[in-house]
């Protein structure tokens, strides 16, 4: 190809191609484009003819990236993204709009403790959403999602906010005696839990959080398995002491996750310097 190809291109036509791939149909990229189908098609059969290669084939049923145009599309969906995200951070003089969806656990452990971080490092409106179910069933409900794993989501960028490192932990005035006779508190969900930690399944009390977890062990309702950086507080304050110098260290965490179009890089930054613990 001509080192010149691209020299002078105009935009437009990349963006008829990039929605028209991506959506699969000229018709439905005249309507995010809110332009005409004849429209999309011209401009792309104009940058074929600059290109000197075609980008669709045309059937009876619709058309279909040709392998050359399959192996462009996602360098001109990223490129056109950081042109739209780096106009708005550098020449956008509104606040930016942006949701993070957490457990209260999280939102309330974590992310609020740190907000002041934010501070002068982007221009950030926040709204916060209590994630009420697991993060892999509402994926669309936040621009930001706090999900717990091993950070492998396909097609999302991913931070993790802290290694995890989970021990016993009780209120200090039950524990007078052997701490493994205390009531033993479970939490519901993927993270590991007390058959990890010496094969025991019987429990007395179970939560489907975390928080709820501490607090109720806070409250000298017995010992749990307890998230050694959400505790952290409670450990320093003294209302939670640890009853066993090991620990457990799964890979699963808790990250921040995002579609690298939902929030741009500079802001992405911004969150990371916030809220990850390095």
């Amino acid at each position: 190809m001509p080192s010149k190809t691209l020299d002078g291109i105009p935009l437009d036509w990349v963006r008829a191609f990039e929605a028209a791939g991506r959506l699969g149909s000229f018709t439905a990229a005249a309507r995010e484009t809110r332009l005409t189908q004849a429209a999309i098609s011209q401009r792309i059969a104009n940058l074929e003819g600059r290109l000197g290669a075609r980008l669709f084939v045309r059937g009876a049923r619709g058309v279909t990236l040709t392998v050359e145009a399959e192996a462009w599309l996602p360098h001109a969906s990223e490129a056109l993204t950081l042109l739209h995200q780096s106009a708005q951070d550098i020449f956008s003089s509104r606040t930016q709009q942006l949701t993070i969806c957490a457990s209260a656990t999280m939102t309330r452990g974590w992310l609020m403790p740190r907000l002041p971080r934010l501070e002068g490092r982007a221009r950030l409106h926040l709204s916060f959403v209590t994630l009420m179910i697991e993060a892999e069933q509402a994926p669309d409900r936040g621009n930001v999602v706090v999900r717990y794993g091993v950070g492998d989501w396909p097609d999302l960028r991913a931070a993790r906010l802290f290694a995890e490192e989970l021990a016993p932990v009780a209120a200090p005035h039950i524990l007078t005696g052997d701490w493994t006779a205390l009531p033993r508190i479970a939490v519901t969900g993927p993270r590991a839990g007390w058959s990890d930690w010496d094969g025991t399944t019987a429990t007395q009390l179970r939560t489907d959080s975390m928080g709820a977890a501490l607090a109720a062990a806070e409250a000298g309702a017995g010992v749990v398995l307890g998230s050694l950086p959400l505790c952290r507080d409670a450990l320093d304050a003294g209302r939670l002491a640890r009853t066993d110098a090991r620990s457990l260290t799964p890979s699963s965490s808790y990250w921040l996750t995002a579609r690298a179009q939902d929030v741009s890089q500079r802001r992405w930054d911004a969150l990371i310097a916030a809220f990850c613990e390095r």
